[in-house]
Formats: C-alpha cells, structure tokens, sequence
C-alpha cells in the first residue's frame, strides 16, 4: 500500500504540499528559510501535531545547511531564535515543542565539537526526528489494529494520517494497520468544520488507500451512534496531560460523550511525543484561537452576514473519564492513566498494554 508524503526534504530545501489545496490540487510549497516555515504553519498550508514537530526540526537544519557561523555561540543564538519564533505559530500542540527541544538539547550536549560537524549533526537528527515519527506510528497501527475486529465500523475526526505525520498516521494509522491485516471495515468521518480536514484530507486518504468508507456531517455522529451503526471511535490527539485529558481537534469532546453514553470505545491514538507530563490535567492546556473568518467562510465564500461575529477555537479537551485506551507507539494503555501514562514513559516500561 503506497505511503502519502506531505513533506519532502532534499539538498538543503523543504517542500510542504499544501494541503489547502486537496483534494483538488496537489501543489508543492517551496521553503527556503525558517520564515517560509512559520508562515506554512500559521496558514494551515500543513497541521498535524507530529508533523508540525517534524518540520520545525528542518526548518532549523535548513538553516543551519544554508548559513556559516564563526562560533558556537553564534549557532546556538540563531536555533534559539527560530525556536522561539516557530513555537509561537501554534500554541496547543505540543509535539511542535518536543520536537525544538530534542534540537536544542543536542546542540548543547555537543557544543565542544567543530561548528561544521554540529551542524550536520544537528541535521541528522532532524532527519532522525521524521524517521522515528514513522517508526512510531507504524508501531501504534501495530498495537491498535488488535483492537479492531473484522466488520467494525469506525467513526474517525479530522485528519490524523499521513498527511499529518512523516507519512503513514496514527488514527488512520491504526485503521491502515488493520485494513492491511485483511480485516474488513469501514470509516465514518467526520467532515470536522470549519477547515474540512474530515472531508477533504481524511476521505482523500482513504480513497488512496483504497479504505471503504463515508462521509458524515459533524452533526450526524450522534444519530448513527443512536442506530448502532458506529463500533468504534478513534482519534488522534494534539497534546496528552499527565492525567490523560487530551487536546484534539474540536468537535472531539462531543464525539467522546456521545461514544461514552452509546457505550461505544473510544480510543486515543498518539506517540510519545504527543505526551506533555510538565501539565497535570487538560484545564492547563493552551487552547489556540483563530481567525474567526475561518468560520464564517469555505472555499473562499462569506456564508453569514458581515455583521454576524464567530468564535473559533480550534480544539477541545476531552477529560480522561471518557476515554477507553490510549494507543501509543510503547503499547495500549487504559485507566488508571495517571498511574500508567508514568510506569510506560517515564519509567521505561516498553511494548506492554495497562
């Protein structure tokens, strides 16, 4: 099954398919500096939480491949700076932080080498970063598909698959994982207003993948709920507390409660990177706000008066209490998630399920 690549990273350049543009144009953003990068982010040309991350990681080693610098100091002020810059562009996820710290921290650890080989190592672990993304969502398709049985049918939000990774997905990655399996399923998905990534980017993909499956309206969820027509809730997550409260697209919340009292599973499926254990529950999460235009139009057209207002946050928290099991690359963990997130991640507990 061919993999989706929504970023391409070769001599020194970055190419972003702009994914404003599918399912109808697949058109390639030229980046050059880490300006180009944090203006593709800021304008939803890319999303995803683990991409975000990854291209953060190259916007550096962009600059680092394209710039000379007579001192250690020099170097570490200019990463410093894109750092700040580039976390500015999207507060919620958290893998976008994870990612510029595993930068620095490797600068750091290293400032007594040659600026020439900190810079390619640097680079290197850019790369290292996108590979081990991929890596990490093959293993949480691996870990997730047990739990998909054959005919489930599988209500999915927004986009969480290649197009917002390095390249395979960690919701979708799971139902890839258990469509290669043979098992025979089909996906509901959501069209996740007001960006569409339901409709546009998730339908997309599974069309690709040759995945069956419907489009659903946001608000028709509860009614095939209602009918008994959804097995099987599963999402992605932006940001994961201590406590398993997760930030996710919005509409993620409502989903939850409904898969919670139609009895339905509701899973979480995200990698380490994803898992912010510095915040204690999903109250202390930044929730970004964006433009309200972005509600009030699609595809470039005014749907309301201009005197009618919007408000737009762009995710929600859903508490642990309606969550079944989160899904990660080191294993599928269940309640009681504060106890079990730290025994898996923090005490190296690898590959096994709580």
């Amino acid at each position: 099954m061919k993999d989706i690549s929504p970023i391409e990273w070769k001599n020194g350049v970055l190419k972003v398919l702009d994914q404003t543009l599918l399912p109808k144009e697949k058109k390639y953003i030229i980046c050059k500096t880490y300006r180009d990068v944090e203006k593709v982010i800021k304008e939803m040309k890319l999303r995803g939480a683990p991409l975000i991350g990854i291209v953060a990681a190259f916007a550096i080693a962009m600059e680092l491949k394209n710039s000379n610098f007579s001192n250690y100091t020099s170097l570490y002020n200019k990463v410093q700076h894109i750092s700040d810059v580039l976390l500015k562009t999207r507060p919620t996820a958290v893998n976008l932080k994870w990612a510029l710290n595993r930068i620095m921290t490797v600068m750091e650890r290293n400032k007594e080498r040659r600026i020439n080989s900190l810079k390619e190592l640097l680079i290197s672990e850019a790369n290292k970063i996108y590979r081990d993304d991929y890596e990490s969502n093959k293993a949480i398709g691996f870990f997730g598909a047990e739990l998909i049985r054959d005919n489930d049918r599988i209500l999915t939000h927004c986009n969480a698959g290649a197009l917002a990774t390095s390249g395979y997905g960690t919701a979708i990655g799971v139902i890839r994982a258990a469509f290669e399996r043979k098992k025979k399923i089909t996906v509901f998905v959501d069209e996740t207003r007001p960006y569409l990534q339901g409709a546009r980017l998730t339908a997309w993909e599974l069309s690709e993948l040759g995945i069956p499956h419907y489009l659903i309206t946001d608000n028709m969820a509860g009614y095939f709920m209602y009918k008994g027509m959804i097995d099987v809730v599963i999402v992605g997550a932006d940001r994961i507390t201590a406590n398993g409260d997760v930030a996710n697209k919005i509409g993620t919340y409502t989903l939850a409660v409904l898969a919670y009292t139609h009895k339905v599973p509701f899973y979480v499926a995200a990698p380490a990177s994803t898992i912010d254990f510095s915040l204690k529950k999903g109250d202390d999460i930044p929730i970004e706000e964006r433009d309200e235009k972005e509600v009030k139009m699609i595809a470039g057209k005014e749907i309301t008066t201009k005197k009618t207002k919007a408000l737009h946050p762009a995710f929600d928290i859903t508490p642990a209490k309606y969550i079944s099991a989160i899904i990660t690359d080191h294993g599928i963990i269940r309640a009681p998630f504060d106890i079990n997130l730290e025994k898996v991640f923090l005490n190296k507990e690898n590959n096994i399920n709580l």
